[in-house]
């Protein structure tokens, strides 16, 4: 497999990956907690985040890279010698994970997919169908008769009135407003926006 590009400042993307040989990422509902809680430590500081969905065997996040000064504004007060590399920080949130689930597992070697996969996001449209897909993936895979009771997904925060850490507004916006985000969601077929995976 060739080296992915690296990934861009300021570049939004659909980041994916699934478990090597197709495995189990998330065998219990506490790892999808453990994974989130990890994807804040490692993420936050380099990406703005859309939309996600875990699923037992893979993951989807519809993310923008932060700029350059953005990222070591955070990342530098840390640890002076830490690298602005957003890939690296997303290879550290994997490898945290999957030390923790081979230990509690009793399993070794690699637990995901390498490299992860990103592909650019180029457009307002790509963008929009990408929330969809990305929301709709859990009653695409058959796991659940209505993607919206999904637990493991940021559909149903994106509309609540909770604080989250979504940039809740762009998406709405990307939609035109709450209305146009259900009624597309409900119209939606994934089939027409198969990924390569």
């Amino acid at each position: 497999m060739s080296t992915p590009e690296a990934l861009q400042y300021e570049q939004y993307y659909h980041i994916y990956n699934r478990g090597n040989n197709r495995e189990t990422l998330f065998r219990q509902e506490r790892n999808y907690h453990y994974f989130m809680e990890l994807y804040a430590r490692h993420i936050y500081a380099v990406a703005e985040t859309f939309a996600y969905c875990l699923l037992p065997n893979h993951f989807h996040f519809a993310v923008r890279i932060k700029s350059e000064s953005d990222i070591a504004e955070v990342l530098l007060k840390r640890n002076p010698h830490k690298s602005l590399d957003p890939g690296q920080n997303f290879g550290n949130l994997f490898n945290a994970y999957t030390k923790t689930i081979n230990n509690a597992y009793g399993r070794t070697g690699s637990l995901f997919e390498k490299p992860f996969h990103r592909k650019p996001v180029t457009d307002d449209n790509y963008f929009r169908r990408l929330v969809l897909y990305i929301h709709r993936n859990p009653q695409k895979h058959g796991l659940i008769d209505d993607f919206r009771l999904w637990p493991f997904s940021s559909y149903a925060s994106l509309f609540s009135d909770q604080p989250t850490r979504l940039i809740r507004d762009e998406v709405l916006a990307a939609f035109g407003d709450i209305e146009t985000f259900i009624q597309q969601h409900d119209e939606f077929n994934p089939g027409e926006f198969e990924e390569e995976f």
